[in-house]
């Protein structure tokens, strides 16, 4: 049968087919690899859709309008004919080289600050039997930082890689003195990730209490980030985490355990949005770092080390040892070892330019911030300039990273010395460096400071008449002897008797530390401005029943008997942990979609067998963990081959976890792959 021309001009339009270029859309708006049951794009940049039409569009007949709807919010918007934006509101329009097709190319382009979720998009089309509708399909949309005109807008390319499409993380632990790095799987480009954060928003207090508000005001980065530091732990919502720092881990993982973000979310949705158990604060703060890498603001994980949390505000952490240099679980303040929260890019608009720029969300349950277990956004540069005023929750981290440490002897219920230190609270801040596993010091972004203080390799303490260095003559290694030296210097031109206590005791990172497990005491005789140097050590059966990431504090008090002088000197330090090593015969020749092997090795220093589970995971290239179990006799070494086919191009990251049965020691090792296409 033939249609005349005239015939064809007024058959009713009608779409018979959408297609919402995924590939084109997802390459052009920089969210390749995000998976979602929706195309994901980001705010400020047009999105393409090809519609397939029964005839040409006419322009002067056919009268078309665009429903934009995020959940009942609703905007409709007039199809322009040529190229139409505007960063401050919603516009449409047809490709104009495709005009007078049956195939034609539509243009969507949200505004710069338009709020981040799940939106639906129909065609809307007015003919003389009425208002007719068709849905042209759903998408996440995203903040930007690569638009000018988005408040979390970065300048820097390489910046931008490294913030928000990387999804290698590294936390660094241990001490200032002695960090120790632990491998982070970001794995925002798991299957499933990107649709569990967006419906974290949706299950959040703010949403709950009061949905149209909640919409309007995810255009603000600020919003998004209080929001989700809230979400992360479960104190006041059906939140991420579930924080535990009692070492009683029966009924979930242990926080050491955990080794990236997407095993904690997708765990959290199969259970219907119920706590998983458990976190500390890196892992709170690396599954707060993915989440808002997802919704499009860049962030980083930033370690605090000798981190303070002052209760009562007064910038002072006070330090309480008995004479024979035990140390005491005295008072409420406390310093961690090291406190790990992220920071985020973005605009302050609420405070003016001067504050934009990286700001602090800790997601840790520690204080209360407006009625909630949340913290942040505070402006670094804030704190910095000891803004107090400056919200959000600015004097706590303040706090966190300033407060001086006043170091007391004690007995018979009374002070028999005291020290302060002004600066071993916030010692060292630090996150990833742009492409490396190195850490960055960024101490100078938090604090005046002409440079960060350099590692020590010992502790000194004087008072009158009397001098003390505590040494560690290396860096401590499990496996094997701890060594030192307490050198001891009379200063004055008396002889002198001298009793010299040491002290070792088992700590968690967040705490005081528990009971003695190592102790000595010596008398000593100095001449008339003598040094003495005593040598001590501690053997790995001594320390062997360390618990996961626990650290030793170690101190000596030498007291002068005649004058009842007393001088403390300490130490507090993790143990260097053996390495597994990860090695790929032809390294450049990774490829997706190539199948690839790499060799994991393992050397037992213990000088016991020992035995346990291996794990290796590897986000896009290993589509489920490795898992084997493996003895070791002692010096013994193991290669164990895992087989991967990278799913996507990019660099790459391979897991190894080793957890032993036998021996509290958590051994880890990680090796970087960058994936060439096809």
């Amino acid at each position: 049968m033939v249609v005349s021309v005239q015939e064809s001009v007024y058959t009713t339009l009608k779409v018979q087919y959408v297609n919402l270029e995924q590939v084109q859309n997802q390459e052009q708006h920089k969210t390749q690899g995000l998976s979602s049951s929706s195309l994901v794009v980001r705010r400020g940049e047009p999105i393409k859709l090809s519609m397939f039409l029964n005839r040409p569009f006419r322009a002067n007949r056919d009268e078309l309008m665009l429903r934009v709807e995020l959940d009942r919010l609703v905007n409709d918007i007039p199809i322009k004919l040529c190229k139409d934006s505007s960063p401050s509101r919603w516009t449409a329009y047809f490709q104009q080289a495709s005009l007078g097709s049956c195939k034609i190319s539509l243009y969507v382009v949200s505004p710069s600050n338009a709020s981040v979720g799940k939106y639906q998009l129909q065609l809307l089309q007015t003919s003389s039997s009425g208002l007719s509708s068709f849905r042209l399909g759903q998408f996440v949309l995203l903040c930007n930082p690569w638009c000018p005109m988005d408040t979390v807008y970065m300048p820097d390319e390489s910046q931008r890689e490294e913030y928000v499409r990387n999804d290698i993380g590294m936390i660094y632990q241990g001490t200032a003195q002695n960090i120790s790095v632990k491998p982070w799987g970001l794995d925002q480009y798991e299957s499933g990730i990107v649709d569990i954060c967006i419906m974290m928003l949706q299950l959040s207090n703010e949403h709950k209490q009061n949905w149209r508000s909640d919409y309007l005001k995810r255009s603000d980065p600020v919003y998004i980030g209080r929001v989700v530091s809230a979400m992360i732990n479960s104190n006041d919502d059906c939140g991420v985490l579930l924080g535990n720092w009692s070492e009683n881990y029966t009924g979930g993982v242990k926080p050491f355990d955990w080794t990236g973000s997407g095993d904690i979310l997708k765990l959290w949705a199969l259970s219907r949005f119920s706590p998983v158990k458990y976190g500390q604060c890196w892992v709170f703060a690396g599954v707060m770092c993915t989440v808002m890498r997802v919704l499009g603001i860049p962030t980083r994980v930033v370690t605090n080390f000798d981190s303070a949390h002052d209760t009562n505000g007064n910038l002072v952490i006070e330090e309480f040892y008995t004479e024979t240099a035990k140390k005491l679980p005295c008072g409420k303040d406390s310093i961690w070892n090291f406190h790990v929260w992220v920071e985020s890019w973005m605009k302050r608009a609420d405070l003016g330019a001067g504050f934009d720029g990286w700001q602090v969300l800790d997601p840790t349950p520690q204080e209360k911030s407006g009625g909630v277990y949340r913290c942040g956004p505070a402006p670094v540069k804030a704190i910095r300039e000891r803004m107090l005023g400056v919200p959000f929750d600015t004097p706590f981290i303040f706090a966190e990273v300033n407060a001086d440490v006043c170091v007391c002897i004690v007995g018979q219920g009374q002070v028999l010395s005291y020290t302060t230190e002004q600066h071993r609270v916030g010692s060292l801040i630090c996150t990833k460096s742009i492409g490396s596993a190195h850490p960055q010091d960024i101490t100078t972004t938090y604090k005046f400071t002409t440079a960060t203080p350099p590692r020590r390799s010992a502790t000194t303490s004087s008072a009158q008449g009397l001098s003390v260095t505590l040494r560690l003559l290396k860096a401590p290694v499990m496996g094997e002897n701890i060594t030192f030296t307490v050198t001891i210097t009379n200063t004055e031109n008396i002889p002198k008797t001298v009793r010299e206590y040491v002290n070792a005791q088992a700590k968690s990172y967040n705490r005081s530390p528990s009971e003695t497990f190592w102790e000595a005491h010596n008398i000593i005789l100095l001449a008339p401005l003598e040094s003495k140097v005593l040598a001590h050590q501690i053997s790995y059966n001594q320390y062997a029943q360390l618990g996961d990431g626990q650290l030793v504090n170690l101190a000596t008090v030498v007291k002068d008997v005649a004058s009842q002088q007393r001088v403390l000197a300490s130490e507090e330090f993790n143990l260097t942990r053996p390495l597994i090593k990860i090695r790929i015969a032809d390294e450049d020749s990774i490829m997706v979609q190539k199948k690839q092997t790499a060799m994991v090795t393992f050397t037992n220093p213990f000088p016991e067998p020992v035995s346990g589970v291996l794990t290796v995971v590897g986000a896009g290239l290993l589509e489920e963990k490795v898992i084997s179990n493996v003895v070791f006799q002692t010096g013994e070494s193991l290669e164990t081959a895992v087989s991967f086919i990278p799913k996507i191009s990019g660099v790459k990251m391979l897991h190894a976890n080793l957890r032993l049965s036998n021996n509290p020691a958590v051994i880890q090792g990680f090796k970087t792959i960058t994936v060439r296409s096809a």
